[in-house]
């Protein structure tokens, strides 16, 4: 499970690297307090105080100036409330301040995927498979190829297209991959079942249309149409932000992706070795930490889902560290660089070749896996000691 520039680890090793980040884990928890609820309090208001003078600009201003104004309020009003309140906040790092309203089962999101569906096909499905080909739909959302152990189809020609597409209309994206639709037209979903996803998604969809293209524009008047011009600028620019950002988080070229074998029978150590190896960081500073949603240390994320992200830059230092001294790849770099490597690897696997040698991330070395085929043995043993 390790990254090619990696160290292979012992049992030993691997069990020390587990236990170190469980520590770091820990020692985060306890200290969780006034400050965090502060923080997300905090970007709620900003939400809410950006949004509200948004959409007062752009019902009021008559010059473009106003309106730009009005549309980078509302811009920015939609990334906070995605980014940093909605996907953090319904992966249950506010649980523990027992507010309702940060309650991670019944928080409701600005953008067209219904809650519940993101919950279960990100909360579940891709924290729980990360980079799994065939398991982890969120790699490459089943529409776009990135390894050469993806079987290429002719489609896949224009994918280069097909992602700017994506990236403009990014949250119907969101919201479509929740319904899976490929198992509807391939005959593996059941017409109830098929039913029961669309009702959710209908019902969200129409509520947010409304809000975005009737309602306000209708309280504008004779300015309704500046108004909803206004309104599609601002889920444009936050759909490109967004593609933007989350396609570092796995896509970037020194990720890897695994087969289901060899995450068969997987210990804790072995989990957090696929995240790690699995996820990129980008680098920047505290503004742009804050509107990625401190998805630019997707690392951290992956390997703590339910820790207030806003922590992530405090510890990941300290991450890196563990990496550095168990010998374990950490992948970060500049934005540009890291968006720059997903660019080149969406068009290169456009194209119907497997390049063993570009592809070296994508498998271990026979000594490598000999060493974590042992581990796994050794990890399944002692739970069945432990249930003897």
């Amino acid at each position: 499970m390790r990254h090619p520039s990696s160290r292979a680890l012992t049992p030993e090793q691997l069990e020390s690297f587990q236990n170190e980040l469980d520590d770091l884990r820990q020692q985060v928890v306890d200290d969780l307090g006034q400050r965090d609820l502060e923080h997300i309090r905090g970007v709620i208001n900003a939400v809410r105080y950006s949004e509200l003078a948004g959409r007062v600009l752009l019902h009021v201003s008559f010059t473009p100036l106003g309106v730009v104004a009005g549309v980078a309020c509302l811009s920015l009003s939609k990334i906070l409330e995605n980014m940093e309140v909605g996907h953090n906040v319904m992966h249950g790092q506010y649980d523990w301040t027992q507010d309702p309203a940060l309650n991670s089962k019944r928080y409701e999101w600005d953008i067209v995927c219904a809650g519940d569906a993101w919950r279960h096909y990100h909360n579940y499905e891709h924290h729980t498979f990360t980079n799994i080909l065939g398991k982890d739909r969120d790699f490459g959302y089943t529409i776009t190829r990135l390894t050469a152990e993806q079987p290429w189809r002719p489609v896949y020609l224009l994918q280069p297209v097909y992602n700017v597409v994506q990236a403009l209309t990014f949250e119907w994206g969101v919201a479509l991959f929740g319904l899976e639709l490929e198992r509807a037209v391939s005959g593996k979903m059941s017409r109830q079942e098929l039913v029961g996803r669309l009702k959710p998604f209908l019902r969200k969809a129409g509520r947010q249309l409304g809000k975005d293209y009737v309602l306000f524009p209708a309280l504008a008047g004779v300015g309704a149409p500046k108004v909803l011009a206004g309104n599609l600028a601002a889920n444009v620019i936050r759909n490109v932000w967004a593609y933007a950002i989350i396609s570092c988080g796995h896509f970037t070229a020194d990720t890897r992706v695994y087969t289901e074998e060899e995450t068969r029978n997987e210990s804790r150590g072995q989990w957090y070795l696929r995240q790690l190896h699995g996820s990129g960081n980008i680098e920047g500073g505290r503004r742009f930490y804050l509107l990625s949603g401190h998805l630019s240390h997707q690392i951290e994320h992956h390997l703590f889902p339910d820790i207030p992200a806003h922590r992530y830059p405090e510890i990941a230092p300290k991450v890196r560290a563990i990496c550095d001294k168990y010998g374990q790849h950490y992948n970060t770099g500049p934005f540009l660089r890291q968006f720059g490597s997903v660019l080149k690897r969406i068009v290169k696997y456009a194209l119907p070749i497997k390049d063993a040698k570009a592809d070296a991330l994508q498998s271990a070395p026979p000594s490598v896996q000999k060493t974590e085929a042992m581990v796994a043995r050794r990890a399944q043993r002692d739970r069945k000691l432990a249930l003897a």
